[in-house]
């Protein structure tokens, strides 16, 4: 069977030497506070996997059932994190609380995503884990909220478990879109076909009632990860960075270049590049931020692709949006 083709067009586009390279394709919509659509290029409409930028909305679901955890607990549930030493403590800790251990973890064993932890993985000879995998913190919220309602623990990333059909409720009616399509993640949970956009206003959901009422799960879920961004990342990475600029930004990164953004007055953005790499993405989204009025300079020194020749700049980077 043929996939479905998606709409894409250029958004970021590639010089060397002073001519065009290369280009990124995809997919991008611009919210203002009030719903209005600053920017809209490509298909947003269109279904797709938000992979990781799922887990607010995943973890929303999991408050909701009764697990309770401190804001750096929800954060980890929240995040693709980079096995630093206080990522690894955070996700014991949400285990231990549970009255569970590693042996629970049912998510993909990998070796850390984070640069400078990978290295020291290889160099002391590690070998995959679940723990270490950067999907941990989200399953281990997951084992903790079957033991809070008694469900089975060793089928909970079966798509018909109770664990799984309450997150898909959740994620259904936050994000305003029927389901379309279920599959598996990288790290083994369920993962659900919706559109861009549909997962961005998911996004302005959590973001607007955390503003709204202050004792809600959304709250939760909103103050832990813009007040504990390095949990959600780690340290030099670009989702993490990106909410230290913008205090007030809750973002996430997400696998094949997904990352979806909002800030508590509703603003909001969704990025979706079709060819999967990060350059395209981080560019992206840096624009729709200051789409949104938001810039920084350190944000870009650090962050913003650099094209090089024999280790010089040869070349730009230039969104087209």
């Amino acid at each position: 069977m043929q996939p479905e083709l998606i709409n894409h067009v250029p958004l970021i586009a590639t010089t060397r030497g002073g001519v065009n390279e290369s280009a990124h394709y995809g997919s991008v919509i611009v919210l203002s506070a009030t719903g209005e659509a600053l920017a809209r290029l490509g298909d947003p409409g269109a279904p797709m996997y938000a992979r990781s930028s799922l887990k607010p909305l995943q973890a929303l679901a999991m408050l909701r059932a009764g697990w309770v955890g401190n804001p750096q607990q929800v954060t980890l549930a929240c995040a693709s994190h980079s096995a630093e030493q206080f990522h690894l403590d955070t996700v014991r800790s949400t285990l231990a609380d549970a009255g569970l251990d590693e042996s629970a973890l049912r998510n993909t064993p990998d070796l850390p995503i984070g640069v400078h932890s990978h290295k020291q993985a290889v160099i002391d000879g590690m070998e995959p884990s679940s723990l270490t995998q950067n999907c941990s913190g989200k399953h281990a919220a997951m084992v903790a909220t079957c033991v809070v309602q008694g469900w089975d623990l060793e089928t909970y990333l079966d798509a018909q478990h109770p664990l799984q059909r309450a997150i898909r409720e959740t994620i259904e009616e936050v994000c305003g879109e029927q389901v379309s399509a279920v599959t598996t993640d990288g790290c083994g949970a369920p993962l659900f076909y919706l559109s861009l956009e549909a997962v961005t206003r998911g996004f302005v959901h959590i973001a607007r009632v955390a503003a709204a009422d202050p004792e809600s799960h959304e709250a939760m879920i909103y103050r832990a990860i813009t007040a504990n961004p390095e949990y959600l990342g780690g340290t030099d990475r670009d989702v993490t960075d990106m909410m230290v600029a913008f205090p007030g930004l809750m973002c996430k990164d997400g696998a094949e270049s997904v990352h979806i953004g909002a800030f508590a007055d509703g603003s909001a953005f969704g990025i979706k590049i079709s060819d999967g790499g990060a350059r395209g993405r981080i560019a992206a989204t840096i624009r729709a931020l200051e789409i949104l009025g938001h810039t920084s300079s350190e944000l870009n020194e650090k962050h913003w692709p650099k094209i090089l020749g024999h280790g010089e700049p040869v070349g730009e980077v230039l969104p087209l949006f």
